[in-house]
């Protein structure tokens, strides 16, 4: 078998770079335990109160579905946040039971060069959703914010001038009649350290990692610095951040969910099954932090 485009290097990270306190923590982690020094809960979401809970609000999501096809709406729903931090697996339990045809991922790749000439909006604007669609953008407009600054590749010109386009570009979208939704996933330094080396050693999920994954374990405060100017300067009244604690991803998963629904007035919606929404789980900027 040859090796694997990350064989070692992440562990390699673990032993000789990580924080003492992150190698500790994850060292004397037990079965079970959620790995983040702040985070609300000692022990993950039991599997059958997740599963039941799920289940549940697959049916919500289904009937809001409906009610987005049969009255036009437009619903585009934006998930941020660190690498490793659930994105792909929220989405996926997003998605999981609606109709494809009206429910698409939207993952774009590196700009291309006629794309890096154009507006810095402009390549995602075409992705928007039409009526009666659901668009879940897995990384989006706000990479300028975040990736784009950690890693030098833009400028603080370029980015000043994203801050001041970002806002009024969302309250467009807004003021056109399109239901805007902000996940922030955020995620412990240990767990994100953790989910890494599993990935790292295991072939069927390996493409889950890149460069920059790699390269940005040794950029966490200024992934942090970043993070927390770019949400300061864009939780706005009309398009406000919902930040998910992610360290246990099954009470992620469902507290997205839940947060989304509650804010849509969708037919037949049962406010008992849908279920409230965690405080200690999902909130504002404020939660940002694992």
């Amino acid at each position: 078998m040859t090796d694997l485009p990350f064989d070692g290097e992440i562990r390699r990270y673990f032993r000789e770079d990580a924080p003492s306190e992150v190698r500790d923590e994850i060292e004397d982690a037990k079965k079970g335990e959620i790995l983040a020094t702040d985070f609300p809960y000692d022990k993950k979401w039991k599997r059958s109160e997740y599963e039941d809970a799920l289940a549940t609000i697959q049916i919500e999501l289904v009937k809001m579905q409906a009610w987005a096809r049969e009255t036009g709406q437009r619903i585009a729903i934006v998930f941020e946040g660190r690498d490793a931090a659930g994105k792909g697996g929220t989405i996926k339990r997003f998605r999981e039971n609606l109709n494809p045809r009206g429910a698409r991922v939207v993952a774009l790749s590196k700009p291309t060069d006629a794309e890096a000439g154009q507006w810095y909006f402009q390549r995602y604007i075409q992705h928007l959703p039409t009526a009666g669609e659901i668009v879940c953008f897995d990384r989006s407009w706000y990479n300028r914010g975040v990736v784009e600054k950690v890693f030098g590749f833009c400028d603080d010109k370029q980015r000043d001038k994203w801050f001041e386009q970002v806002n009024p570009f969302e309250q467009m979208l807004v003021d056109e009649g399109i239901k805007v939704f902000k996940i922030w996933l955020t995620v412990d330094r240990a767990a994100q350290l953790q989910r890494f080396m599993d990935r790292e050693s295991d072939p069927l999920k390996q493409w889950k990692l890149s460069w920059i994954d790699v390269e940005g374990l040794k950029k966490w405060d200024e992934y942090s610095a970043a993070i927390s100017e770019t949400l300061a300067k864009t939780h706005t009244d009309d398009t406000p951040w919902l930040v998910v604690r992610s360290a246990d991803k099954r009470r992620a998963r469902v507290n997205a969910i839940r947060a989304v629904l509650q804010q849509l007035d969708y037919t037949g919606k049962n406010a008992a099954a849908l279920g409230d929404v965690d405080p200690k789980i999902t909130g504002g900027p404020e939660h940002l932090g694992g």
